[in-house]
């Protein structure tokens, strides 16, 4: 997503700021409705079909917005190459993360994957040679913790699945590095809509390969009407979800936002009792918890201390 310091009309900063606040808790309230409508999804056809089915829908939803706001003719087709990468990154990253959904409960997999941030922070460190401090790196180290802890018992009972939301986070990781990058170069909003568009043939052709070869998790299938329903619930969400976040950035500081996003954990935990009437055992709220704060803490300490964020570097050359 990209930040904007675009002002509304008729509005102080306080009300921009609440307006963000806002936009971002409907943006994780629905979010996780994604991986319940995948998780529906994968009792009937496999994590590949689900995510290139996600690409489809979401590409279709965002279709009548791209054309009517003029966004399409931003495109910057001398960026296509990173575009797809992107794609095929984000691609990857979805289809470990349904494949975990297939095996784990929702609650689990998003807790484990909320270490993104705390990857992210090391990788800024490495790649962009952002100043991290020893605080923040200890907070990542506990970070890790909190995930091995949420881990272990999910790891006992399905084994090396149990990992995947760590490949995702990772995945996730880079594809943001690229983002914040890109976002300095083109409109939030084609940038969405592109990665729809590589996703769609990246998807196809993995599960031509999986028809070739056989691999369950890449095996194409023909959706009944149920499933192509939950691929309907998943298009929906995902582009209801990334919109409202695209207006919280435009109106709101990232800084303030960010800790909003652990709400999504919350309502993930919710939706995930509720159709599933799967809830986390204590052991598994200590590494939760242990999560959240780590992250909280970076997001602390970006906003006493900020290193100079990646959107304000030199953006990626054509």
């Amino acid at each position: 997503m990209m930040s904007s310091s675009a002002t509304l009309a008729g509005t102080t900063p306080e009300n921009r700021i609440m307006q963000g606040l806002g936009l971002m808790i409907l943006a994780m309230l629905v979010a996780p409705c994604i991986d319940i409508f995948s998780k529906l999804a994968t009792a009937n056809t496999s994590p590949t079909m689900i995510t290139t089915g996600r690409f489809l829908f979401q590409g279709l939803f965002m279709l009548p917005i791209v054309l009517a706001n003029g966004t399409w003719r931003d495109f910057s087709w001398r960026l296509s190459g990173y575009h797809a990468i992107r794609a095929a990154v984000i691609t990857l990253s979805m289809i470990c993360f349904v494949a975990t959904l297939a095996v784990m409960q929702v609650a689990d997999a998003v807790a484990i994957f909320f270490v993104e941030p705390i990857i992210l922070t090391v990788l800024a460190s490495i790649f962009l040679k952002e100043t991290i401090g020893w605080r923040r790196y200890t907070a990542c180290a506990v970070g890790f913790l909190g995930a091995v802890i949420v881990i272990r018992p999910s790891f006992e009972e399905v084994g090396f699945v149990a990992v995947l939301p760590i490949v995702t986070a990772f995945g996730i990781a880079i594809f943001a590095l690229m983002t914040r990058a890109l976002s300095q170069r083109e409109n939030p909003w084609s940038m969405q809509f592109q990665m729809s568009l590589w996703g769609l043939p990246i998807g196809g052709a993995l599960l031509a390969f999986g028809g070739v070869t056989g691999i369950e998790f890449m095996a194409p299938s023909m959706p009944d009407g149920q499933t192509l329903l939950w691929f309907v619930g998943i298009g929906f969400s995902a582009a209801l979800s990334g919109i409202l976040a695209v207006y919280a950035y435009r109106v709101a500081p990232a800084s303030v936002l960010a800790p909003m996003q652990y709400l999504e954990i919350v309502s993930a935990t919710l939706l995930g009792w509720l159709v599933f009437d799967a809830f986390p055992d204590a052991i598994k709220w200590l590494g939760i918890a242990i999560i959240i704060g780590s992250g909280l803490f970076i997001v602390w300490r970006e906003r006493r201390f900020s290193s100079k964020p990646v959107s304000d570097r030199k953006p990626i050359s054509p």
